[in-house]
């Protein structure tokens, strides 16, 4: 799946993700990550954005997100509705 237009999804509440698809002109997947529990879980949070992105099958896109202490299930939700407003 292409990203065509960017998309947002979340909010920059307590325990959200605030994520932005945009097309990757350069190819591949690129993941800007702010998180306030970087240290504790940034990695996670990047493996669940790719996981997410792999199951979708999206290709050549730059996620620029914003975590306030997300969950799991938050975050593959926000990248899942990002991804459907990005079509």
């Amino acid at each position: 799946m292409e990203i065509n237009k960017p998309s947002k999804a979340g909010t920059m509440e307590s325990n959200d993700i605030y994520v932005m698809l945009m097309p990757n002109p350069k190819g591949g997947i690129e993941i800007n990550l702010q998180s306030i529990v970087m240290k504790q879980f940034g990695e996670e949070i990047e493996k669940v954005i790719l996981e997410t992105l792999k199951e979708l099958q999206v290709v050549n896109v730059i996620v620029n997100a914003q975590d306030k202490g997300a969950l799991n299930y938050t975050i593959k939700a926000r990248i899942e509705t990002a991804t459907e407003r990005a079509e």
